[in-house]
């Protein structure tokens, strides 16, 4: 045995590769199963670099020419009309939008003014109400120790 063959490494066979968990009889056949190698890489040619004067003529939009059956060619176009059109019905639905907006903003407003009137009134309404009841319980026990007094 030379020098060469004894640091190549040996292959395990199948029977040598397989673990404790199979089958005595599949230890005494030789399988032949090729081990897949994987396919060889195509070598491509770089790309270079990308980078490109300003004042080239290679730089700016590419006019791609489409035929008619292709479907890039099919996609609907807006006439400058049917921009205006659209333009025009947008702006009309955000004006009622917000004309819609502002009327209920302005809902809101007049109903919290009413219910601060409320508030108040009801709150002077109380204060008057806490007057006339000490008043009441000072006249009651004005007469209760006025009363005692003459028994």
């Amino acid at each position: 045995m030379s020098k060469s063959e004894s640091e190549r490494p040996i292959k395990p066979t199948l029977s040598e590769r397989s673990d404790s968990s199979s089958s005595s009889s599949l230890d005494h056949q030789e399988m032949h199963a090729p081990i897949p190698t994987r396919p060889r890489l195509v070598t491509r040619k770089s790309s270079g670099t990308l980078i490109v004067p300003r004042d080239s003529s290679e730089v700016g939009p590419i006019a791609h020419e489409y035929e008619a059956d292709d479907v890039r060619a099919m996609s609907p176009r807006r006439t400058s009309e049917d921009l205006e059109n659209m333009g025009r019905e947008a702006r009309e639905e955000l004006h009622r939008h917000a004309t819609a907006l502002q009327e209920s903003l302005l809902m809101l407003f007049n109903r919290i003014e009413a219910v601060k009137e409320e508030h108040d009134k009801l709150d002077s309404n109380n204060k008057f109400l806490q007057k006339y009841i000490g008043d009441l319980m000072s006249t009651s026990k004005i007469t209760s120790s006025s009363s005692r007094g003459r028994k």
